[in-house]
């Protein structure tokens, strides 16, 4: 792992509180493997950096399109802060490089890491709130985030996957899709679910995510990529 010092200096920002910016890299497992660290791992963070996140992103949203609607707005704040968006942030900020993780959970580079780096970013901007205060925090989530929701309207990434998926099935197949969990792992605190979404008795495709709604979302956006139905 590398020296946070340099995180810090790549992201412009200096931790008054180094041990809160080591906790925000802390995951769970590291801790199972070495015992007696000073700083715990980092998702009560992640609670709070979460909280933080979606009050920033609610502000901006709320003061740049004065004319959206609350579901329109709801819909491009979903989007700025699900897992798929904040791993690909993390990831350009080169987090991966920083997390303290168990040597079992470093082999793990799959769909695993993808939540294990939004849930750092989250607790990243927790920890930040507490060292600095919301504005820091705020300034942060500016740089990084903010300017994605114009890709994510151009893309409209922002649409429900999952009621266009219906409205298409219904329209095209006369058929409402369904959706079964078909698979659970992990811890209460760390979920991830497996959804199927089916037309009658065909599977068309299995979404994952850290809920159940997260996953059929993820389901639907991969059956509307299947059946060639598209976005709207």
């Amino acid at each position: 792992m590398k020296d946070l010092e340099s995180f810090e200096k790549h992201v412009g920002v200096s931790f008054l509180d180094k041990d809160l910016l080591r906790q925000a890299f802390t995951h769970r497992s590291y801790i199972n493997e070495n015992r007696g660290l000073p700083t715990g791992h980092n998702e009560r963070l992640e609670f709070l950096g979460d909280a933080v996140l979606e009050l920033a992103i609610t502000e901006y949203l709320y003061a740049r399109y004065p004319e959206k609607t609350e579901g329109d707005l709801t819909s491009y704040r979903s989007a700025l802060v699900n897992a798929g968006t904040l791993s690909e942030v993390a990831s350009e900020l080169a987090m991966n490089d920083y997390l303290l993780l168990s040597r079992g959970e470093a082999k793990d580079t799959g769909r695993a890491r993808q939540y294990i780096l939004a849930n750092t970013i989250e607790a990243f901007i927790g920890a930040l709130y507490l060292d600095q205060g919301y504005d820091a925090a705020k300034r942060f989530i500016a740089a990084h985030i903010f300017h994605l929701i114009d890709d994510i309207i151009a893309k409209s990434a922002w649409i429900d996957s999952k009621s266009h998926f219906q409205e298409q099935a219904q329209e095209i197949a006369g058929i409402t899709p369904s959706y079964k969990v078909v698979g659970e792992e992990g811890p209460d605190h760390d979920k991830h679910f497996t959804v199927a979404v089916c037309l009658d008795r065909e599977q068309v495709a299995v979404g994952s995510g850290r809920s159940k709604q997260e996953a059929e979302q993820d389901a639907a956006e991969k059956a509307l990529k299947a059946k060639g139905w598209g976005r709207r």
